[in-house]
């Protein structure tokens, strides 16, 4: 099911049948650099994680991490949309996109749809995410948001410490 559409991406749900674009995202060096290993090693792994990682939160909260493809050729890019992790009292904007796909804007655009969709259709005040200090390829995209550094935290006691970003939406 479409969320959230732009210019040139449609944000929807993703579907177990995206087994084999999530095993290949969530083995990428650089997701298992900055976002960690998430132990997706096969395609039931990639069903499981999409059952009960994004379609659970989506059930859970209405929202979730979005599949974000091509509007001219269906092909998935990337993940973004919105989290509600226990550890931040906000919720937060999370994205990762394919090698091949980064450096043309898919990301900053498909991140201002979603700030747009938690500000509009959910009624969110603020929005955060977190990063780690060293990836200054997402600190670009979240300042190029407009989101701000407001402090450094650690979502679980002696975890990694993650720079916070904020942006008050109303």
């Amino acid at each position: 099911m479409r969320v959230i559409e732009t210019e040139r991406l449609n944000l929807r749900w993703l579907a177990e049948t995206d087994d084999e674009f999530i095993l290949d995202l969530l083995n990428q060096p650089s997701w298992l650099e900055y976002i960690g290993d998430r132990g997706v090693r096969n395609l039931e792994d990639a069903r499981a994680y999409i059952r009960n990682g994004p379609l659970a939160m989506i059930s859970q909260h209405g929202f979730g991490l979005y599949l974000v493809e091509s509007k001219a050729t269906g092909i998935a890019m990337g993940l973004c949309g919105l989290l509600k992790r226990k550890a931040l009292e906000d919720v937060d904007i999370g994205f990762a996109f394919l090698p091949d796909y980064r450096g043309r804007g898919y990301a900053t655009a498909a991140a201002n749809a979603c700030l747009e969709y938690a500000s509009d259709q959910i009624g969110l005040e603020r929005l955060v995410a977190i990063t780690l200090p060293t990836n200054k390829s997402s600190i670009r995209l979240l300042t190029s948001l407009g989101m701000h550094h407001e402090s450094d935290v650690s979502l679980d006691e002696g975890g990694q410490l993650l720079q916070l970003f904020a942006k008050k939406l109303r």
